[in-house]
């Protein structure tokens, strides 16, 4: 496999050489459509998603479309094999946590948590990374690549890189920053969901995706409040509006930096947990599970009854500040309950 990384001795590419091999992010809403009639064609008329209102916009996060926007690259065709191309540009902006704390993060895409990449195991991936944000920074990625693809080595500002590899094994994955100092390039927001979807696919279901994350406002290595996908208590204010009877597919992940470990509990319920995404067999029924920094699981349920029921982690202060929110279970007529 070429290196792209590094051209001669670790000279990185250019936003200018970029697009001059024509590698900017055109094309990315068709491959999305695409991705979708081919692999979807049978959950469309199963799957059923209730009207949200998408228009609220709070900014540089915007946790109703985290929830179920999926990035699925570009396709390209190169030498007879296809590319999944994606392109990430780390920046700087600022996030208002609520009306009177504002605070100074990194984001990707314009975004924190950055997009949630989405391939299938076997793919050629492509990420064309472009670093904006006034320090060094880099993309690291969960999975199997070589170890010119890690992430490890630092891009410089307004400098860029590529990383390319195929995408395995299956599962719930995660990239983000791995300069140092580390846990506070993660912090300040480099981070996203990198999902590889296996052979055969899973039975339809409405995906849903919530990332738990901490700022740290005072710089002291201890987190002032928590998020579900970038804005504390977003979703006690907003409600995830789902269906009843509806499998319900989530992914979620810790990505919470300075506390050791957190839980997710779910009210009123229990859920399948498929650890790590790895598996298509559940490996245990509950109401709670226990994920350290980075963890990340699919869990799997369906609500019997229509009404509101929380999800939070089962310590007390985080949830208080902010990683808390709620399902609004819309009733279905066809849905049973008993």
């Amino acid at each position: 496999m070429p290196n792209n990384f590094a051209l001669g001795k670790e000279k990185l590419w250019s936003r200018r050489q970029l697009l001059k091999l024509g590698l900017a992010s055109t094309g990315m809403i068709g491959a999305a459509a695409l991705w979708q009639v081919l692999n979807n064609s049978q959950s469309k008329s199963i799957v059923k998603v209730p009207p949200m209102d998408m228009s609220i916009s709070e900014g540089v996060a915007s946790p109703m479309t985290m929830l179920r926007n999926f990035d699925y690259g570009t396709l390209k065709q190169e030498n007879g094999r296809t590319i999944r191309e994606f392109e990430l540009i780390a920046g700087t902006s600022i996030i208002k946590l609520n009306s009177a704390v504002s605070y100074n993060i990194w984001d990707l895409n314009g975004r924190i948590p950055g997009p949630t990449l989405r391939a299938k195991q076997g793919d050629r991936v492509r990420i064309l990374f472009l670093n904006r944000a006034g320090h060094s920074h880099s993309l690291h990625f969960h999975g199997v690549h070589p170890a010119e693809m890690d992430g490890v080595r630092p891009v410089s500002n307004n400098k860029a890189t590529i990383y390319e590899f195929d995408a395995e094994p299956y599962g719930v994955h995660l990239y983000h920053c791995h300069i140092e100092p580390v846990t506070r390039h993660i912090a300040k927001g480099l981070y996203g969901m990198f999902i590889i979807d296996p052979p055969t696919p899973r039975p339809p279901a409405d995906e849903i995706v919530l990332v738990m994350a901490g700022y740290d406002v005072n710089d002291d290595s201890h987190n002032d409040y928590y998020a579900f996908n970038g804005l504390p208590h977003y979703y006690m204010n907003h409600p995830v509006r789902i269906y009843q009877g509806q499998l319900i597919r989530l992914y979620v992940l810790n990505i919470i930096e300075y506390d050791p470990a957190v839980t997710f509990h779910l009210h009123a319920n229990f859920f399948d947990v498929y650890r790590y995404g790895m598996s298509m067999t559940a490996s245990e029924k509950t109401d709670v599970i226990t994920m350290g920094i980075a963890e990340r699981h699919i869990l799997e349920f369906a609500f019997r009854y229509p009404g509101k029921y929380m999800f939070h982690p089962h310590q007390d202060a985080i949830a208080e500040n902010g990683c808390m929110g709620q399902f609004e279970v819309v009733a279905n007529n066809n849905s049973k309950n008993s």
